[in-house]
């Protein structure tokens, strides 16, 4: 196998340093009881299980592309049966009843065996809902022969669910995010589309000239309400110099005065007139209609950016995400894991057999096409046989792949009451920048609340 270059080797430990410190909400115990090797299954020995992702709750190409990847798992596991579910709930984003879906049917005894848990909630999927160490389950060798088949994994990605030398989980469907442009309003208002912006003040004035010149909206940036979750909030404020938490973990920041510069810049995108005030599914709808000449968002859109580009008779493009001067950008990841949760030995070997397709060369070949997902198995983008003409048609795919060396982990608030914190934080974050409130008082308020929450000893 070829060497690694040394600033991936890098990358990998920074990582890997980063999520095992309290700081970036590491786990504050390890699951209660031993975790014994769950036994390989033998040849006719009839295993059913269950799997929870969020993905199957959203409609088109995330479900429909999870459906065949099952099917397919089917054909190649036939003494498996995987029953897949969306979680339960109704919230407008499924991603957000994940956590609590998984909860309560702990609580009844009936919870799935698989699971897909957002990065941010890792702390507490470990610690209250019992992830099951992989290492154990299956041995540390396998784990990591498994990160290293095929096309192995990105180094910057294959520790974001390891905690203390421990993988708890798989990194499965990810993003960092990308500033998609539409570059035909952006010609019709005399910019240059072979130009485009790279800080955030030439955004904003990219988004007026559109607006004054063709009526269409100029920018919307999916970090400021609720539904977005803190990933892309995440990303803004550290672009600035900011933290939403502390490097110990010990105290909130999101209102010290990096993190109050970056959300006072998305606020002055709305007063200005350059961004408009619309829900997260009306930005999506908008851009993809042709109305919005740009967006930041995840890579898990593009597939559907694409499709209303070629339907709608104007050209996609796509950015890295724009910088403060003077600050770097420092892009934050986005996604799942896989877990397993089950106690049941059959169960939990049964589950890693289909987190090992999921987070195949097969199974990220088709969700990076149907979907948009970045592939975890960045050599695939190289391969013939992968994923490299469709690299060729998507640029935005190795500008997503060129920010992993710069890339943070999105960061867990410590603690049981970790949603509500975060919810807190990006309520206030949505009052300052839809409504008008003051930055630095709204965001000191919060602050205060979500501090209070924080476990004791933090």
């Amino acid at each position: 196998m070829t060497p690694l270059p040394l600033h991936r080797l890098l990358a990998a430990l920074v990582v890997t340093g980063l999520l095992a410190a309290c700081g970036f909400g590491a786990p504050s115990a390890a699951p209660a009881g031993p975790v014994g090797r769950a036994p390989e299954l033998v040849p006719g020995q009839q295993v059913s299980i269950v799997f929870e992702s969020y993905n199957l709750g959203q409609a088109g190409a995330w479900s429909d592309t999870f459906r065949t990847l099952i099917d397919e798992f089917h054909a190649g596991h036939p003494d498996i049966r995987v029953t897949a579910q969306k979680p339960q709930g109704s919230s407008a984003n499924p991603a957000a009843d994940a956590v609590s879906s998984v909860q309560a049917q702990l609580s009844t005894g009936s919870a799935p065996d698989v699971v897909q848990l957002g990065f941010s909630d890792m702390a507490f999927t470990i610690d209250q809902l019992k992830a099951k160490p992989l290492d154990a389950l299956v041995g540390a060798d396998a784990v990591a022969a498994h990160f290293d088949s095929g096309h192995p994994f990105a180094p910057a990605a294959r520790g974001l669910a390891q905690v203390g030398g421990t993988t708890y989980g798989i990194p499965f469907v990810f993003s960092t995010p990308m500033l998609y442009l539409n570059t035909t309003l952006l010609a019709r208002a005399g910019l240059d589309p072979n130009r485009p912006p790279s800080t955030w003040a030439e955004v904003q004035r990219a988004a007026l000239a559109v607006r004054a010149a063709t009526g269409k909206d100029g920018v919307y940036v999916d970090c400021v309400t609720r539904t977005a979750k803190d990933w892309c909030l995440q990303s803004v404020v550290r672009s600035a110099g900011g933290r939403v938490l502390s490097e110990d973990g010990h105290r909130l920041t999101y209102a010290d005065p990096p993190a109050v510069e970056a959300v006072s810049m998305l606020a002055g995108l709305v007063s200005s007139g350059a961004s408009p005030k619309l829900t997260q599914q009306q930005a999506v709808d908008a851009f993809t209609r042709g109305d919005l000449a740009m967006i930041l968002e995840s890579s898990s859109v593009q597939a559907t950016f694409a499709k209303g580009a070629a339907g709608g008779g104007w050209q996609l493009g796509g950015v890295a995400l724009p910088t403060f001067d003077g600050h770097p950008a420092v892009p934050t990841n986005s996604g799942a894991a896989l877990y397993v949760i089950s106690d049941d030995p059959a169960k939990q070997r049964a589950g890693w057999e289909l987190i090992r397709f999921l987070t195949s060369d097969r199974a990220y070949t088709l969700i990076a096409q149907k979907i948009g997902y970045l592939p975890l198995r960045t050599g695939l983008v190289d391969d013939p046989a992968g994923l490299q003409a469709w690299a060729a048609q998507s640029p935005m795919t190795r500008t997503n792949i060129a920010q992993l060396d710069r890339m943070e982990p999105w960061v867990s608030f410590p603690g049981t009451d970790y949603l509500q914190i975060r919810d807190g934080m990006m309520d206030a974050v949505e009052q300052v920048v839809l409504q008008g409130a003051d930055p630095a008082a709204t965001l000191t308020t919060a602050q205060q609340r979500g501090a209070a929450l924080l476990p004791a000893g933090s």
